[in-house]
């Protein structure tokens, strides 16, 4: 099958899932597909799936990674004051590293609007229907929703990572408070240690709350550059610590603080 004839099948099969579905037109246009079938596996519910549709699926994803480009998180310039700390602009589901760390809601189990541009969203998009799967059995399994400042670990399936770190971010409705920036740092901390249990030497953070959550830039960059700094001190399993952005004003924050 053509990368083409790939995305049709997944469409097909996706809306053949909805009881609407047999209705709605395909668009002609490759980008308009692309649009639809992400949107499609956005909604999609976390039930069994066929074994012919992942492999269409993961066919499909990983050549779309591969024609996008992957940095290899190995051969980024380090930071000249510590260096474990890596600076980097750029897509966090195009790098390669041992995990990623995904901005998630309590629920854990992605972000179900269509297209949203989230970080959580992007992550299940081009991981594949596979992450939902895998974080619904944990949240079954735990019974209830995830805490805020913790984390869980699932395997990235067709993102160039080998794991993605699931942590919820403090929600800034009001004034940020010493509680907000506790919990924040919590994040950094919960994801570090389980990527240390589990033997990863590689982790690319996002910027945490800083989106939907509402966490002031400028602060949480400071929060998050302080606490990994201090875990780096008591552990050598970590050998490089990412700090992804993707907005310039971001990457502005983070340089001042990683090149004073």
């Amino acid at each position: 099958m053509t990368q083409s004839e790939k995305r049709l099948y997944l469409i097909r099969a996706l809306l053949a899932e909805l009881p609407q579905g047999s209705h709605m037109k395909i668009p002609a246009h490759t980008e308009e597909q692309k649009q639809l079938l992400r949107g499609l596996m956005n909604i999609r519910s976390p039930h069994p799936v066929g074994e012919e549709f992942l492999r269409v699926q993961d066919a499909y994803l990983s050549e779309e990674v591969r024609r996008k480009g992957i940095t290899d998180s190995a051969l980024l310039p380090p930071s000249p004051g510590d260096r474990r700390l890596v600076l980097w602009r750029g897509d966090i589901t195009a790098l390669k590293a041992d995990a990623i760390v995904n901005a998630a809601n309590s629920a854990l189990r992605g972000c179900f609007i269509p297209c949203h541009s989230c970080v959580d969203n992007i992550i299940h998009s081009v991981s594949g229907i596979q992450l939902r799967l895998a974080c619904d059995e944990l949240m079954e399994e735990q019974g209830y929703d995830e805490p805020t400042g913790k984390a869980k670990i699932t395997p990235a399936f067709n993102l160039p990572c080998r794991y993605v770190l699931h942590t919820v971010g403090p929600i800034v409705s009001g004034p940020l408070t010493d509680m907000h920036c506790r919990q924040l740092a919590d994040c950094y901390q919960s994801c570090l240690a389980l990527a240390s249990e589990y033997a990863l030497k590689s982790v690319a953070f996002c910027c945490i709350s800083t989106g939907e959550f509402h966490f002031p830039q400028k602060k949480a960059a400071e929060i998050a550059v302080r606490t990994v700094k201090e875990f780096l001190q008591t552990n050598s399993q970590i050998e490089t610590v990412i700090f992804n952005v993707f907005k310039e004003t971001d990457y502005d924050i983070y340089r001042a603080i990683l090149y004073p």
